[in-house]
């Protein structure tokens, strides 16, 4: 097939576009290069530096199979501080790109929700029909669910809607303002500094391994039961900050006092996805924590051993 993926050089999206090539697909992809690397792009992509707000790509969605829309203004604190760049990117440029794949004649759209829309939400596992979304990112992401819904109506364009829990694993995106949780303490302790946990540190999340996620992202391309839903994909299973940071540093042997900080406004108490909609798709995440953090160090200590950290 020929798939696009927006957000290519970011951390799903180059993850993504590294399995389909080795599954044989063809794949274009699309990135301003604004949160993502160039160096994320695996080698065999055709590679457009492209921002999604730009109406001068459509003409590289034509006789695409699929897209994977990704790119998005995504770090929950940055996009506290700046809403109206938030609905740019992530209303605007998410509507851009329905309009690029509709014209393109794509046979279906694969794009990121978040469980960031269950921010509000008090039942755990949390299921797909309750949302109750309340930062401003989280807001954008539930405007880009009503378009897709309106393209759907009335131009027949075909979607299905993944949120993410906490993916994690290689090239996670560590320059964010306020870096994912595992990256930050990893490289912290490696670089013998001091992590910073913010508040108790006993806030719970479902982390979920990127490879777990491919795996539902592939069946997304031939499995018709997708088509038109929407689904949770995470692990089902959440431990907290402390948790995590007790693993990583049982697995490095390496042991620092964390700097505790206040805690972070806008994030939810807890994360913990009910998976049953994809399970009964046959989606299993495999990937024990464990063997998902050590993946993780050892890409770290790769990037550190080049000096790109």
């Amino acid at each position: 097939m020929r798939i696009l993926i927006t957000g290519v050089a970011g951390f799903i999206g180059s993850n993504l576009a590294s399995r389909l090539l080795q599954d044989g697909h063809d794949v274009i992809g699309i990135d301003n290069l604004a949160y993502g690397l160039r160096e994320n792009v695996p080698p065999g992509v055709t590679f457009h530096r492209q921002d999604i707000r730009d109406k001068d790509m459509y003409p590289l969605f034509h006789g695409v199979d699929a897209v994977f829309h990704f790119a998005a203004k995504n770090c929950i604190a940055d996009c506290q501080c700046d809403p109206v760049e938030t609905a740019d990117i992530n209303v605007r440029g998410t509507v851009n790109v329905f309009e690029a794949a509709r014209r393109g004649r794509a046979k279906k759209i694969v794009y990121a929700e978040s469980s960031a829309l269950y921010e509000g939400c008090r039942q755990y596992p949390t299921p797909e029909c309750d949302e109750a979304p309340e930062s401003f990112y989280a807001v954008s992401k539930m405007a880009a669910k009503f378009f897709a819904d309106a393209y759907r109506r009335y131009y027949g364009v075909t979607f299905t809607a993944l949120r993410y829990f906490c993916v994690y694993g290689p090239v996670q995106d560590y320059r964010r303002t306020i870096p994912p949780v595992m990256s930050a303490f990893i490289i912290k302790l490696l670089k013998a500094e001091a992590p910073i946990i913010y508040g108790t540190g006993e806030k719970r999340r479902d982390f979920v391994y990127v490879d777990d996620i491919n795996d539902f992202h592939v069946q997304c391309l031939t499995d018709e039961r997708t088509d038109h839903k929407v689904f949770n994909l995470g692990s089902g299973v959440n431990h907290s900050v402390n948790d995590i940071y007790s693993m990583i540093t049982d697995l490095l042997d390496i042991h620092v006092p964390p700097v505790r900080k206040p805690d972070l406004p806008g994030e939810a108490e807890m994360t913990l996805a009910d998976i049953a909609a994809a399970q009964g798709l046959g989606w299993v995440p495999k990937t024990s924590m464990r063997i998902g953090l050590q993946n993780a160090i050892a890409y770290i200590k790769s990037e550190l051993d080049k000096g790109n950290i």
